[in-house]
């Protein structure tokens, strides 16, 4: 980093491999063919920023001699060696949640020396702006991604605050994390409702029950083929669970290039598709632009009403809801291509079938659950202002910029 921090007087700073044990993982080429044991393992995919994802996890065979130099001990703070931009060294403390984990080399497991430094403080250091910096600023890079060594990671610099402080600035964040917590809860409680609701609504049984005609997509919609060419339009993608999102956010950059001018230029009121091929949305996702106009990628599927008893936003909730998904089964061939894209022939999208009940139906069904989709919204940004506040927080006390009260430190003191 080229810009070295002024310390409070009673802070120090050191490299991490002064404070701490830098652990590296098993590569899965490692594996023995004899006295081996399978065990589970942590990949780059359960550790995200500031948590750990253990809803999938898989296990290795290892030779029960090395089980315990792979293996991870309670307050190790995980690290990832890399990926995209925005995961370049996220990580999360292990609270032992699964006996006899080990953690593959793609991840790093940080031990600690717990008389000088506690793991959610260095979690959090190194999860912050200041720490961000420190990994972009050495890590190899390449389009869209960077990575860190073990060299890079030793190296460091840890601004260490006397331990009570320590404790008090990582309760701080912990009240914060819990604020956030909380709200995401709710919001996961009020999208479940809705989604239940959109199901009695505008389900299968719903739409035979209400007799509403089936039509082709192609019947409705038409394609949107106009191409950015010389305007300056902010390229977008879109992700599934969140919509629109500018490919400078997703990726820290835009990465259209040369191929800007052949993106497709949308316009408030108008649909994409992207035909990425996620877990969760295996039939790929589609969102409305509601304000404004961008540009997306040209092998996103845009289309835009063309008669005038499409509301857009009941067809919003429609794909939202991903019912589209069982159509776009029928002509999905051979799953995903070598680009993570679904092959999928434009001609063929537009010959789904989706339910076209009367304009008027449309329209208060669509005012209906934009009423619960409204208060989702308002949580989310209520939720991304506490982590932006957060975020600002992490960056002053974890430097020393701002100092925890006294009174307060004086309650961490053991």
């Amino acid at each position: 980093m080229s810009k070295q921090n002024k310390l409070p007087t009673d802070w120090k700073r050191k490299r991490l491999e002064e404070v701490a044990i830098i652990q590296t993982g098993i590569a899965k080429n490692q594996n023995s063919k004899e006295e081996c044991i399978e065990l589970p393992y942590l990949r780059v995919a359960n550790v995200q920023d500031g948590y750990l994802d253990l809803s999938e996890i898989k296990t290795i065979n290892i030779h029960k001699n090395k089980v315990n130099r792979y293996r991870l001990e309670k307050g190790d703070v995980l690290l990832t060696e890399g990926g995209d931009f925005d995961k370049l060294g996220r990580g999360a403390v292990w609270e032992g949640q699964i006996p006899n984990c080990l953690h593959q080399n793609h991840v790093f497991a940080v031990r600690p020396y717990n008389h000088e430094l506690i793991s959610s403080f260095l979690s959090a250091q190194t999860g912050s702006s200041y720490g961000k910096r420190y990994f972009l600023s050495c890590s190899k890079q390449s389009t869209n991604l960077a990575s860190i060594n073990s060299s890079q990671l030793k190296a460091f610099p840890v601004l260490l605050p006397p331990l009570p402080e320590q404790k008090a600035i990582a309760d701080l964040l912990t009240t914060w994390d819990e604020a956030i917590e909380k709200t995401e809860r709710l919001i996961q409680a009020k999208e479940a409702s809705l989604k239940d609701r959109i199901q009695r609504i505008m389900g299968k049984e719903a739409i035979v029950a209400n007799g509403w005609p089936m039509v082709r997509l192609g019947d409705i919609f038409s394609e949107v083929s106009r191409k950015v060419g010389e305007k300056e339009l902010t390229p977008y993608s879109i992700s599934a669970g969140i919509g629109f999102v500018s490919q400078r956010d997703k990726w820290g950059k835009d990465i259209s290039g040369s191929q800007h001018k052949n993106y497709t230029h949308l316009k408030a009121g108008e649909f994409s598709y992207n035909k990425g091929n996620s877990k969760r949305y295996q039939q790929g996702c589609i969102y409305l632009l509601k304000e404004g106009e961008i540009c997306v990628p040209n092998v996103f599927i845009s289309f835009k009403p063309k008669a005038s008893i499409v509301v857009s936003e009941f067809f919003e909730h429609y794909f939202i809801a991903d019912y589209h998904a069982r159509e776009l089964k029928r002509y999905i061939t051979s799953g995903a291509r070598s680009d993570g894209l679904l092959n999928l022939n434009k001609k063929d999208f537009f010959k789904i079938m989706v339910p076209c009940p009367s304009s008027d139906e449309q329209k208060a069904i669509a005012e209906a659950l934009d009423v619960s989709q409204q208060e989702i919204d308002f949580l989310k940004q209520l939720a991304d202002k506490y982590k932006t506040q957060k975020l600002g927080l992490m960056q002053k006390v974890l430097t020393g910029e701002w100092r925890v009260k006294p009174e307060i430190v004086m309650k961490f003191d053991e």
